[in-house]
Formats: structure tokens, C-alpha cells, sequence
């Protein structure tokens, strides 16, 4: 098995990617796009003119603005067309020889399009139902939310101007490093954005599978996703192969107030766990930094491998009471309302451009309730061509939510707020914001749900450019963007900026607690989370490293497979021992079927009579001087010459035939060679060597 890490990514926007090689087949694990990389341009105007600083600058004519002015605006933005990022590397694999897909969340999944329209691509894709439909409509918003730069700048032909290496030079450090990459390798990896036919014919090929779901993959290869918690329909996968079981575990939470819980039950007992979550990288707390976190500190490994479910959930429970991520987050979505209030009472209005689902529904149930306690009534909006169908789509899909808001279902209750929301006319609706219902209705101030986070598509961009001189009004940013670049089209600023960070992976002090509970044989593990987590020498399992763009070689974990062979075949056999082995050997006649996962030798078409006497393997060392006397009875003569050779384990054999013509024998500790013209003497020769030599 081989492995090779394409991307750590960055956090949730940009999970991970993954090729890994297992089977004789090679799976991609999610195909994200890294959006946080659409920074480096500038947003559309809704003006013909855009601004920057106090200047204007015409960039219908840009390319007659003359080298100083050219110079001062590729120094702040590229004001083009954007391009969009896939992850390192990924361009440079064939698609033809990518087997299957695996999508484990629905940002996983944005740069799907690019390969499903490559020539030559035909893998399986699979990803759960809820990931797909969710999937889908980002996709489709981005793309209408591209489209305003697709008005403004006219039709993509060929490369653009901003990818010249002259262009790059221009362009400041901060903006290179993103289009280059730190090592100036990425370049290729920018492509520009699929259309909605591309989106339409890519999510034909995809197929959804329900929690839990077997799917086999060309008989050999047992696919099954679970909840990682992380998001409504967020999935880890476990892949059973005839040589290996595997778990692939992607950002990862044990808590949720959304989705369903972090299925760890299902993990368990593999052969092999590739943990691919870097979104806690780099956020340790005080008390890890000062202890150069050491995992074996918080966790005692001593547990016994035969421990029950209930003591893993107690060992588990115990993990997260230590740090509680539900008052973390609790903490945090109490704080953002708390801000949201004050600035709607101070006359401001707020942006929220959050591009996690689970967070968005949160403080849709949240900021009307802080608003009643305040006695304050604002309208809330959410603007988005999908936010209609992507509110009622989470009213319909139980299977990918936690247990507590599928009570609600059970009961008749609304599983989420925002429809009783709407009906009573506290929270609208709306596609864009030219909508004429969105104008008529407007009032400020007012909270708005809106993207995109990035801050450069989208109604967003036309809100912030309304605001961004109201120091009372405020803009909700997550964390993962680059603030003074992202605001920089908007500048100067007097609206405040609250940036959060929310959870979204598995924090490291419950890493290894985690690890020793699901019991696997082999770890593959970040090479850059080897300093934060110090594995214990008492764990039960072996770890192996991994860095990105490097391909890794996995040992074999088990030694054989398993084969089915037919009653009526097992009945025949005829079985002879080696010399020197103990090992017993016999001829087998069938046809090998391999399905769903196991290997079956069935009764087949019987080979010819004649065929069937010669022996199709020997083995053993001829006597030279007892195959001397055999072929003396067959009418061959000849003679022998023994010679050293350079190995330690005795002589070469060599015997020189003479009559009836001539041939030679070679006899080396390794091989036996014959080499002679006349075929007939030949087939004489190895008939008189399988006489004297074992076979079947």
C-alpha cells in the first residue's frame, strides 16, 4: 500500500487531500478548493469605477494604464477575473488513473468539477447524501456568484495576464506567496471556475450512500461512511480490503449540537487509521504549549484491549470533561450575539458571512432570542440564490442529525427554527440583493446572513461597501482568512470586525486517547503534528509518519489471503511434499472470482488431457551424474565440467552434449539453463530433468 498527502489543507474551508493506493487501486480522498486564496483579487465594483484609497482607477482600459499606476494596483490586488485553487499537486496525476473518490464533507467536494470534466477520468465517486445535495448547492452559488465577474470582465481566453511571470513580479510578497505557493510550485494549480453544466453533469456521477451503507467496489473494496461530526452529512470512512482494513478519520468532532455525534464505535479494530485532521494544528492551549503537550500526560494507555464499549465511553466522556467543547462553543455564539445586539442598538447593521452550516443555524435559533430578551425587533435576512432550498433541505434529513433534533421530528416539531422564523415574519428570505422583494421589504438596521466569507463574491461585497463607514455597524468574519488583505478592498473602515474561531477537528490532548481506544495496528500521522503529540511507548499500536507531497510505503499487515476453493475442486487434490520444505503442493484447476472481498476458486473449463501430464512447476537440484545415465538410455552422450564460482555455496555444474547433436546444461545453485538448437533434443533434455526432479 502507498499513501501520498496531495494538501494539508487549511482547517475546515480547506480540508485535506489524499491519494491513497491500496488494493491495486487508487482512491482520492476529497477534491476541496482553497478559496481562501481568492484574497489576492479584487472584488467587483457596482460602479464601473473601483476604489482604492482615495484614488479611482478604470480597469475597462487597465491594460492602458501606464507602469507606475500598473505597479501600485498589482502591489494591493490583482483586479481580474479570479481563478480558483485546487490543492498542491493534484494536477500533476493522471485522472485516468484515480479509481475512486471518497468526499467527506461538503467543502471536500468544490473542486469535484474539475476532474469530472477532464478527459479520461471514469472513477466511482462516493459521498453521503446529505454531503451531495449540500454539496451541490455551494457549488451552484458559486458559480452565480462568479458570474458578476464574468459580466464585468468579459469571457475567460486562454491564460490570464495576471499569471504571467512578469505580472508576478509585480505583485507584493504576501499576494506571491498565495499564487506561488511557498516554495513557488502552485502556480499550477490554479483553474478557472466550472460552469453549472459542469456542476449538473458532475453530480450525475456521484453516488450518495445513505449512514452507515455498504458499498462494494469492484468486488474487492468494503466502503462505509460514518458521522465525523463536524457538519450535517461530515463523514469518516473505513475501506476493507482483502490484505488490510482501513479507517480514514477527516476533521472530527465528539460534539455537536447539528449533527450527529462522532461515530468512534465504527472505527474500531482496523488494521490501519490514516488520521488526517490538521484543523487543530497550531491552537493548542497555555498548558500544551508550556508542557510541549505530550498526550501520554492526559491519557493512561494501560487500558486493557478487551475493555467494553461502556468503559471506552466513560474513557471518552472523561477525555472531553477535561475540556468542554459544548461550553467552548456555547461561550463563543453568546458572545457573537451579545455583539450583535449592541450594534443593532446603536443603530448599526451586521454582516454575517459564516460559511459553517451548523454555526449559521445556531445564531439563526440564537439572535432572535437575545433580540426578544432586549425587547429590540430588527429584521434578519438571508441572501443567497440557495438559501431557500438550503433551509428546507436541513428540515428533511434526520439521519444525518444528532439525536436531539430528531426527537423533534418524531414529536412534530420543526427541527429547526428558522421555518417558524420566517412565519412569523421575523426572519426573510431572498435570492440576491437586487431582488425587488428584498427592496421593498428593507429596513435598517438590520442583521444579514450573506456570502461569501471570503469577502469577494457575493451580496457580501456589495453590503460591506454600504457599511464599512459605520463605526456602529459590525462585520462577523471566521477565522482562517488573512483580515488585512481580505478588508482591503474596503478600506478605509470604520465598521468594527469581530473574527472567531470555531472548532473544527479533534483537539490534541484527545488524540491519543482516541487512538488507543479504537485499537488499530498501524497510525499513519501528520509529520507535522509529531512535536505537539509525543506518543507514549506503551501504546499498542505502530506509528508512521507522513509530509505533504511525499509518498509513503505501507508494509503489509497481513501475510496471506483468505481463498474459497469449491468442495468438488478440494476433493481432487493430489498433494506432494517438498524435498526441503515442509510445505505440501498440488496442481489446482478452477477459475479464481474475486467478490465482495473474497477470493473463490471455481469449478472451470478442464485444460486437455495430453497438457495435464506434464508438470507445469519442478523443483530441486538435478544429480548431474544420475541425468548423465538418463539421457546415456535416451541415446544423448555427454560429459561434465565442474568450475567455481564467486559465491560461497559451492560449484557450477556445466555438462556439454555431444551426440546426436550438440547442447548445453548449465546446473547453478539458482536455475537450471538449456541451451540447444535442436528442439527435439531439448524437449529430450527437460523431459530427462522432470523425470528426476519434483513437479505436479
Amino acid at each position: 500500500m502507498k499513501f501520498t498527502c496531495l494538501s494539508k489543507g487549511s482547517g475546515f474551508h480547506f480540508p485535506p487531500c489524499h491519494i491513497l493506493d491500496v488494493s491495486g487501486f487508487r482512491i482520492l480522498l476529497d477534491c476541496p478548493l482553497d478559496l481562501s486564496a481568492l484574497t489576492i483579487f479584487y472584488p467587483v465594483s457596482p460602479s464601473p469605477k473601483m476604489e482604492e484609497g482615495e484614488q479611482t482607477y478604470d480597469f475597462a482600459v487597465n491594460n492602458c494604464l501606464d507602469m507606475r499606476k500598473r505597479q501600485k494596483i498589482l502591489k494591493s490586488l490583482i483586479c481580474a477575473q479570479p481563478w480558483y485553487k485546487t490543492p498542491n499537486n493534484l494536477h500533476l496525476w493522471d485522472p485516468s488513473s484515480i479509481d475512486l473518490v471518497l468526499i467527506s464533507s461538503t467543502m471536500g467536494m468544490l473542486a469535484l468539477p474539475f476532474l469530472t470534466q477532464t478527459k479520461g477520468f471514469s472513477a466511482k465517486i462516493y459521498a453521503t447524501e446529505a454531503t451531495t445535495r449540500l454539496g451541490q448547492l455551494m457549488m451552484e452559488d458559486l458559480v452565480l456568484m462568479h458570474n458578476e465577474f464574468h459580466l464585468f470582465f468579459g469571457s475567460d481566453s486562454g491564460s490570464p495576464q495576471w499569471m504571467s511571470w512578469e505580472e508576478l513580479e509585480l505583485l507584493s510578497p504576501a499576494l506571491r506567496q498565495v499564487a506561488l505557493g511557498k516554495d513557488g510550485t502552485e502556480l499550477g494549480g490554479w483553474m478557472p471556475l466550472y460552469r453549472s453544466a459542469d456542476v449538473e453533469d458532475c453530480m450525475k456521477k456521484v453516488q450518495t450512500l445513505k449512514y452507515a451503507e455498504e458499498a462494494w467496489y469492484n468486488g474487492t473494496l468494503l466502503i462505509k461512511a460514518f458521522s465525523s461530526g463536524l457538519e450535517i452529512g461530515s463523514c469518516n470512512w473505513t475501506i476493507n480490503s482483502p490484505k488490510r482494513n482501513i479507517a480514514c478519520i477527516s476533521s472530527s468532532k465528539f460534539y455537536s449540537v447539528n449533527a450527529m455525534e462522532f461515530d468512534y464505535h465504527a472505527l474500531r479494530g482496523n488494521d490501519l487509521i490514516l488520521y488526517s485532521d490538521f484543523s487543530s494544528e497550531g491552537i493548542l492551549t497555555n498548558d500544551e504549549h508550556d508542557n510541549n503537550f505530550s498526550a501520554s500526560t492526559t491519557y493512561n494507555p494501560s487500558t486493557p484491549s478487551d475493555c467494553s464499549a461502556d468503559n471506552d465511553d466513560r474513557i471518552l466522556k472523561e477525555c472531553l470533561l477535561r475540556n468542554d467543547e459544548s461550553l467552548e462553543e456555547r461561550q463563543k455564539l453568546a458572545f457573537i450575539c451579545s455583539c450583535v445586539v449592541d450594534s443593532v442598538k446603536a443603530g448599526g447593521s451586521v454582516i454575517i458571512p459564516l460559511n459553517q452550516l451548523g454555526i449559521v443555524l445556531q445564531l439563526l435559533e440564537q439572535i432572535p432570542v437575545y433580540l426578544e430578551s432586549s425587547a429590540m425587533k430588527v429584521p434578519i435576512y438571508v441572501i443567497s440564490s440557495v438559501a431557500a432550498e438550503l433551509l428546507a433541505f436541513t428540515n428533511i434529513i434526520p439521519e444525518w442529525l444528532c439525536k436531539e433534533r430528531q426527537k423533534k421530528l418524531f414529536s412534530g416539531e420543526p427541527l429547526f427554527s428558522h421555518s417558524e422564523l420566517m412565519k412569523g415574519e421575523k426572519l426573510y428570505v431572498f435570492p440576491d440583493v437586487h431582488s425587488p422583494e428584498l427592496l421593498t421589504n428593507w429596513q435598517e438596521p438590520c442583521i444579514v446572513f450573506s456570502p461569501h466569507w471570503s469577502l469577494r463574491l457575493g451580496p457580501v461585497v456589495h453590503l460591506l461597501r454600504r457599511w464599512r463607514e459605520d463605526e456602529n455597524s459590525l462585520l462577523v468574519l471566521e477565522d482562517g482568512l488573512d483580515t488585512d488583505m481580505a478588508l482591503l478592498p474596503f478600506k478605509p473602515m470604520a465598521m468594527k470586525v469581530l473574527q472567531c474561531s470555531f472548532l473544527s477537528g479533534i483537539r490534541l490532548q484527545n488524540t491519543q486517547p482516541l487512538l488507543e481506544m479504537l485499537r488499530p495496528k498501524e497510525v499513519l500521522f501528520p509529520e507535522d503534528l509529531r512535536e505537539q503529540i509525543k506518543f507514549s511507548g506503551s501504546h499498542s499500536f505502530s506509528v508512521l509518519y507522513y509530509a505533504e507531497n511525499g509518498t509513503l510505503g505501507v508494509p503489509r499487515s497481513k501475510g496471506s489471503v483468505d481463498l474459497e476453493i469449491a468442495s468438488d475442486l478440494a476433493t481432487q487434490f493430489s498433494w506432494r511434499k517438498l524435498d526441503h520444505d515442509d510445505v505440501d503442493i498440488t496442481r489446482l484447476e478452477g477459475q479464481l472470482f474475486i467478490d465482495h472481498g473474497k477470493h473463490q476458486v471455481l469449478s472451470g473449463n478442464k485444460v486437455s488431457e495430453p497438457s495435464r501430464k506434464k508438470p507445469l512447476l519442478h523443483w530441486g537440484f538435478p544429480d548431474v551424474e544420475k541425468l548423465l545415465a538418463l539421457l546415456s538410455r535416451m541415446g544423448v552422450k555427454g560429459s561434465v565440467e565442474r568450475c567455481m564460482n564467486d559465491a560461497e555455496s559451492g560449484s557450477d555444474e556445466i555438462v556439454h552434449i555431444h551426440e546426436p547433436s550438440m547442447a548445453l546444461i548449465e546446473v547453478r545453485a539458482t536455475r537450471t539453463v538449456i541451451s540447444a538448437r535442436d528442439e527435439q533434443l531439448a524437449s529430450l533434455i527437460f523431459e530427462a530433468i522432470g523425470t528426476l526432479a519434483g513437479g505436479i
